[in-house]
């Protein structure tokens, strides 16, 4: 590892869960009291297509065939999940730092990733991206090198100032990393392989989130509308309104198009937004789609053919067309709900990994699979604890 400013070489799915928090966002945690040894309760061995929730107290693992719960992890505290990008792992946002989750044997490793404040967790191009808010510490790795343990070979790089941001790193070695510091966050900067700056962008104000569409094209979330980089340089995707907020993503490898939230009210002490964004790489234009009802920011997904899906707060999973900006389709599951005030409060969740979308609802602690080729419902499972968060490895 090195200085800052220095770097050394040294997908419809679930998620895991356990840690600390963060700050108010999709990825961030405020800080927990210190834990005990995790206490674990696994049945399995070899967990199928693993899918974890997090609850009040800890993290179960669930095979994500049957919904039946495989491990039951103790961790005290508000729990957040990432997946680690690869078809086993996933990472729990702990007082330590990113903890990893075996949730193939369901259970809580002692790997950890030391970090101040862990924060948004990136996989693409077969790279997983840590960045620690409270340091602004960057951590990357191959994804297919977390085995047992610590991959032997991290690059690590420090932003110049600590902010809760997040970074990409794409297949030619490139870093995308935000700018900001504890007061503001403005833009986003990319280093070469080398770690020397290559572009810069400052026109980004409120930067959040991110995500990558076809072609490798990398779009975050500002306050105003978008800003993408492909090709070597940033382009400005303007809002329709002078405050037109996208702060959580989703795309698609399949796509051009990246699905994002749209808030207009910046004085709203939560807005409950009912429009979504549909943001095309390919021309930098941005479009709106109504819905029915509005969502939170655990209600993004995208389908196996690129399809956009929209959890709503009116209990039905809503899929729109990302061509024509139409939806084509709903799936009700559950009666309707409202979003908690307190981001940290259980809400119902969507995680999407192939074919089949799992949804979580928390007035009645189930979690259902739902196939997106038919919209049935393939398998449903009633929880002993009110779910919060939900992830799963990758296919």
């Amino acid at each position: 590892m090195r200085t800052p400013h220095t770097a050394t070489r040294a997908a419809l799915p679930a998620v895991l869960s356990a840690g600390l928090l963060l700050t108010a966002c999709s990825t961030g945690a405020d800080s927990a009291p210190e834990e005990e040894a995790p206490a674990a309760d696994t049945a399995a061995a070899s967990v199928a297509e693993p899918i974890a929730v997090t609850y009040d107290g800890g993290v179960l693992v669930l095979d994500g065939t049957t919904l039946e719960v495989a491990g039951n992890i103790e961790l005290e505290g508000f729990n957040r999940l990432n997946p680690a990008g690869d078809d086993r792992h996933l990472f729990v946002s702990t007082s330590d730092g990113f903890q990893v989750l075996d949730a193939a044997a369901g259970e809580l490793t002692d790997t950890v990733f030391p970090a101040d404040t862990p924060g948004h967790v990136v996989r693409h191009g077969g790279r997983t991206v840590l960045f620690a808010d409270g340091s602004g510490e960057v951590t990357s790795f191959d994804t297919d090198a977390l085995g047992d343990g610590t991959p032997e070979d991290l690059d690590v790089y420090t932003t110049e100032e600590a902010h809760h941001g997040v970074a990409v790193e794409l297949e030619d070695g490139e870093l995308l990393v935000t700018l900001g510091d504890e007061e503001e966050r403005v833009g986003a900067v990319v280093l070469d392989a080398d770690r020397e700056e290559i572009a810069r962008s400052e026109d980004c104000p409120g930067v959040h989130g991110e995500t990558t569409a076809e072609g490798g094209t990398v779009v975050i979330g500002c306050e105003d509308g978008a800003l993408m980089y492909q090709d070597g340089e940033f382009t400005k995707v303007e809002a329709e309104h002078d405050y037109g907020r996208i702060g959580n993503q989703a795309g698609s490898e399949d796509s051009p198009i990246v699905l994002g939230d749209y808030k207009t009210d910046p004085d709203a002490e939560l807005e409950r937004p009912e429009r979504v964004a549909l943001v095309d790489t390919s021309d930098a234009s941005l479009s709106l789609v109504d819905l029915p009802s509005s969502y939170t920011f655990r209600s993004l997904g995208r389908g196996p053919q690129g399809e956009a899906l929209v959890l709503g707060t009116d209990g039905s999973l809503h899929v729109i067309d990302q061509e024509e900006g139409e939806i084509t389709d709903s799936v009700e599951l559950m009666d309707p709900w409202e979003e908690p005030l307190e981001w940290q409060q259980p809400r119902p969740a969507l995680f999407v990994r192939g074919e089949t979308a799992y949804v979580t609802d928390t007035a009645t602690r189930q979690i259902h699979a739902v196939d997106l080729g038919t919209g049935e419902v393939t398998a449903s499972t009633t929880l002993e604890e009110t779910p919060n968060e939900l992830s799963g490895v990758s296919s």
